[in-house]
């Protein structure tokens, strides 16, 4: 499949052998074929399973039907992971999502039998093993989140451990203290009228401004210890906030070493998160398409009856022409629903026949939709 084609659906349909299997074949090519390429077609090989009686098939297509949407939710589970873990890339995430290395259209050609249950096993471990890491790298990066929002965000509640320095404080006095003061910036003017005014004992000509953002100055300003309460309590009223800030040059290096040990780890756990998304796609999409190929294979021997001979098809639909296709599909097999008729005994409940849960056509038809996978 090119790069510039979208992934679609592909319609896993089987129809039964005539004379022979490939002349069931070759009659849907060339009924797709003749009118404009309506779809683009491959034989799906299944293997030969072993049939049990009906009764123990009509259970398996109940529990192939529960299987098949488990197993369809992890596959669109781990693309959706991987397409939240890829954030400013999603144009990698299509091809991130592989199945055997290969565009998922080429892995349908061919099948091994896989037990029934190693399916189940298998993609309820991907499930599991999702949830494990996707929790941890989610508080990985949630955590480092909040600490990006503290270090952003207006003045008044800003993280300021990597605004201020040292020099900014006078430090170690009985006496004095360095205050930190949010001076909007309308009001500046005001402040440098004010400030030493604003309470007795304030420091003349001790206030600068150490950084600013879009509407306000961050300014320090060094009194008495003893005038502070007064001191804060006038600059309210002229709209000069202060900030409750202590400079603990420990706890300012603890947070920034935080800070890069999360950035760190979470580089660190990229790589291999991304690494084990592929892989496991693989995995699930490869299992779906053994689910589908099984749900074929039940439902084929239900309607068409032994000894087993239908031929399995693989159709990807042309998007603009589905509806033609549909109705080549329909007079091409319409025959079968009588001979369906006449191999179901009336009171069996064939899954494939419950017309209220899934549509049906005369033929076995599944849908294999791709458009689950792609992420705008």
């Amino acid at each position: 499949q090119d790069k510039g084609t979208k992934m679609t659906e592909f319609w896993l349909i089987s129809a039964p052998g005539e004379k022979t299997c490939q002349q069931t074949w070759e009659k849907l090519h060339a009924a797709t074929t003749k009118h404009n390429n309506l779809s683009t077609n491959s034989k799906f090989n299944i293997p030969d399973l072993k049939v049990g009686t009906l009764d123990v098939l009509v259970g398996l297509s109940d529990e192939l039907a529960k299987l098949d949407a488990f197993v369809e939710s992890v596959v669109k589970k781990v693309a959706q992971y991987m397409a939240d873990v890829l954030e400013d890339s999603k144009d990698k995430v299509q091809e991130n999502l592989l199945a055997n290395g290969a565009e998922h259209k080429f892995y349908f050609s061919s099948l091994d039998t896989v037990p029934f249950l190693f399916v189940f096993k298998g993609v309820n471990q991907i499930d599991n093993d999702l949830k494990a890491r996707a929790s941890a790298y989610n508080n990985l990066k949630g955590n480092l989140q909040n600490l990006e929002r503290k270090n952003a965000g207006s003045l008044l509640t800003r993280s300021l451990a990597d605004i201020v320095k040292k020099e900014d404080f006078v430090l170690d006095s009985e006496y004095l203290v360095t205050l930190l003061v949010i001076v909007p910036k309308l009001n500046y003017n005001d402040w440098v009228k004010q400030y030493e005014t604003l309470a007795e004992m304030v420091v003349p000509r001790s206030s600068n401004v150490l950084f600013e953002d879009q509407d306000s100055y961050l300014c320090n300003v060094t009194l008495f210890r003893k005038a502070v309460d007064d001191f804060k309590h006038k600059a309210r009223e002229y709209k000069f906030m202060v900030r409750d800030f202590q400079y603990n040059e420990e706890e300012m290096k603890a947070d920034k070493e935080e800070m890069n040990r999360l950035s760190t780890d979470k580089k660190k756990q990229f790589g291999p998160l991304v690494r084990w998304l592929k892989v496991n796609f693989s995995e699930a999409f490869i299992a779906w398409i053994h689910v589908k190929a099984l749900r074929v294979f039940v439902e084929s021997v239900l309607r068409y009856g032994l000894p087993v001979n239908f031929q399995a098809m693989l159709l990807q639909p042309n998007k603009k022409t589905m509806k033609k296709l549909r109705e080549v599909l329909y007079d091409l097999y319409k025959h079968l629903d009588s001979s369906a008729a006449a191999i179901i005994d009336a009171t069996m409940d064939i899954p494939g026949l419950n017309l209220s849960q899934q549509e049906y056509y005369p033929y076995v038809y599944y849908k294999i939709d791709c458009n689950l996978l792609e992420f705008k």
